[in-house]
Formats: C-alpha cells, structure tokens, sequence
C-alpha cells in the first residue's frame, strides 16, 4: 500500500492567510494555536485539490483574504498515484461584471476540473460540522454519502449537479400552464438517465462501505450498519438500469399534475436518505449518545478510508478537525494506531497540544498563529 503524501502547500490569499507556506514529509502534521489562528483554514484549503467545494462547501469569494484583491490561490506539491506533481487551483481578480471561473492545474498546465486532481490523491476529512449528522436532515446525510461517492468516482458530483439541473428544468417546464408535452418527455428521459447513474453508484458504494464496516468488530471506534432509503437504490442490484429508467420515466410522467401542484419533484435519488444504525447496540445511530454517535462518525470515516485505499492501492489524505478534543486517552491513542495501521498522511488540528501526546515521535508540529505557520519540535 503506497500512502499519497502532501510535500507542501502554498497559500496566497486563501481566508486569513495573505501568504504562507509549509514543507514536510511527516506522516501525520500536527496544527496547534489558537481558536481562529487558521488551522482549520490551511486543511480547507488543502481539501481544495479534491473535487467539490472544500470541506465547508464555500463560495469562491468567501475564502478570498479580505484585504486583497478577491484572488486567491492554493498550490501543492504533492506524491500520488502518478508519482511527483504540483497541483493548484485558484481564481483570479474578480471582473466587475461577469462570472468567475475557478482554475486548475497539474504540473502548470490548465485541466477542466478538480476531478483531474483524483487521479493523484483522494483525500477525506472530518470536521466538527458534522457531528450532527446522525441527528440532522437528510439533504445532510445525502451530502455525506455523495462525498463518499465523490471518492470513489471523481465524476459522480458532476453527475449530481447535472441531475439537479434536470429537475429543475422539469420544474420550470411544469409551472407553465400548459407545458410542452414533448419537452417534459426529453427532460424526463434525460432526468432518468442521470437518476439511475446517480443512484447506481450510490447503492456499489454502500455495498463495499458495508464489507468493510463488517470486518471492523473489533475497532475502538464501533462498526455501524447502513443502508440506503429509496425504491431505486433497492431495485438496482437485481434489475438492469434500463428496466428502472423506464419505470422511473412513466413515473415522472404520471405525476407531472402532483410535482407542479408541489413545485417540486417529489420522488427520486435527490430524495434519498442514508440511514445508519449504532450496531453494537442495533439503534438508530440518531438515538445514540453524543459520544457514540462521535465514535460512530470516525468510524466510518476510518472504514472509508480503508475501502479507497483497497480500491486503489494508494491510502488517501486524511485532514481531521478538532477530532481528538472530544475523546478520552484510550480513544486518542487507538485512534493513532488505527491511523498507523492504514498508512495514510494525517493532518490534525487542535487548540491544545497535550492532546496529540500520542502521535508519536515522528509527527510534524506546526504552530499557527494568526495566518503563520512555525515548525515546532517534534512530539517526543
């Protein structure tokens, strides 16, 4: 198993950092200081060399440095999957009229889309935003499982948001008062297709998450069972997609009337709920304590982390967020293990440094203090 490894990042006017760098080969980087030093920050922007929006699904203006010009930009150097590469993504000044686009490179040459990045790294995070999610509404749940997609199939998100905008335009079509029937059956048809993709690799991933939590018994962090809430995603293992196309078409058509009395589409993928049960005490995870449903997340992201990398044969990027505040030594310290044994690099952050007493001798700890960043010595 051949780990990917970040070597080193560079910050131009990315939230509060006007510019700042770091250069390590550490397994796992320790980021310490203070609450709105920049910590999270830094592994924000990092998560932006994984397809998507990072991990706070932020607006390309909202993590512009506030005194700059509205540019920003985020370059790494990294080893992956296809060896040395510089990855950087971007905008530029903003126009004063127009929209702006994002951009991306590979070894300084322009690519489509972040997706291109997926072919040298993957990278997963936790972030304390969601530690409501067993308890929270299931457009969250379905946020989760599609990040999960994400990496496993770079392209998946694309294929989200072009089946967003099918439904949309379903929609449109029905406020008027007397659509166009041949249009509605295009749009239809067109929505079917991506509903079906969309779904499919809902339900494979879920299917080998599954194999993986199984095998997790006798994990610290307890195993879960989880299942996918949705006629299609029950259908897809035993039917072919063209037989669930076409009964999801004829039931878009049959409910054009209810969906434009609604406004909305009301029945489909873009409805589907991820549903998780606490398994050493087979409940709902949303009716676990906090603790549990804490323990229960890392869990899956670490039985997540597992199944890319066996996918794979490269163990993807984890940057963590506050994740160790919340445990006790014991946890923290098989948390560490589990981390050693997977062979991914780690980027952690917390506002105490007695907390990471367990990452061991070989960890990077980077001090960060207002939009700087100071190597410290290492853990001992």
């Amino acid at each position: 198993m051949t780990p990917a490894r970040l070597h080193r990042i560079r910050l131009t006017n990315f939230r509060n950092y006007h510019t700042a760098s770091l250069e390590t080969d550490a397994a796992t980087i320790v980021l310490v200081g203070p609450n709105g030093a920049g910590k999270t920050n830094l592994i924000e922007a990092i998560s932006f060399l994984a397809p998507g929006r990072g991990l706070h699904r932020a607006t390309l203006d909202e993590v512009a440095f506030s005194e700059g010009d509205g540019s920003w930009a985020v370059s790494a150097e990294i080893e992956g999957a296809l060896g040395l590469a510089t990855l950087g993504t971007g905008i530029d000044r903003p126009p004063d009229e127009g929209t702006v686009q994002r951009k991306f490179r590979i070894d300084r040459e322009p690519v489509t889309s972040a997706s291109a990045f997926a072919d040298h790294l993957r990278l997963l995070w936790l972030v304390p935003a969601m530690d409501g999610l067993f308890t929270g509404a299931p457009s969250e749940r379905r946020r989760f499982l599609d990040r999960l997609v994400l990496a496993v199939d770079a392209d998946h998100g694309s294929r989200v948001n072009a089946l967003d905008r099918s439904l949309r335009s379903r929609n449109r079509l029905l406020e008027e008062p007397r659509p166009d029937p041949h249009w509605l059956d295009a749009v239809e048809h067109e929505t079917a297709e991506l509903a079906v993709a969309v779904a499919s690799l809902r339900a494979e991933t879920v299917a080998r998450l599954e194999a993986v939590l199984a095998s997790r018994k006798d994990s610290a962090f307890p195993s879960a069972e989880i299942a996918l809430e949705g006629w299609m995603e029950q259908l897809i293992p035993a039917h072919p997609a063209r037989e669930i196309e076409e009964r999801y078409r004829a039931l878009l058509r049959d409910n054009r009337a209810r969906d434009a009395a609604a406004g909305r589409t009301l029945d489909g993928p873009h409805l589907t709920d991820l549903k998780v049960v606490y398994a050493p005490k087979a409940v709902a995870a949303a009716d676990a304590s906090t603790g549990e449903q804490k323990a229960l997340l890392i869990g899956l992201v670490l039985a997540h982390a597992g199944l890319i990398a066996d996918m794979t044969g490269h163990a993807p990027i984890l940057l963590l967020d506050e994740v160790v505040a919340h445990l006790d030594p014991a946890r923290r310290g098989a948390l560490q293990g589990e981390l050693r044994q997977l062979g991914s690099q780690v980027w952690m952050t917390g506002a105490d440094p007695a907390l990471f007493a367990e990452v061991g001798p070989d960890a990077a700890r980077v001090e960060v203090k207002a939009g700087r960043l100071e190597m410290r010595p290492a853990y001992l």
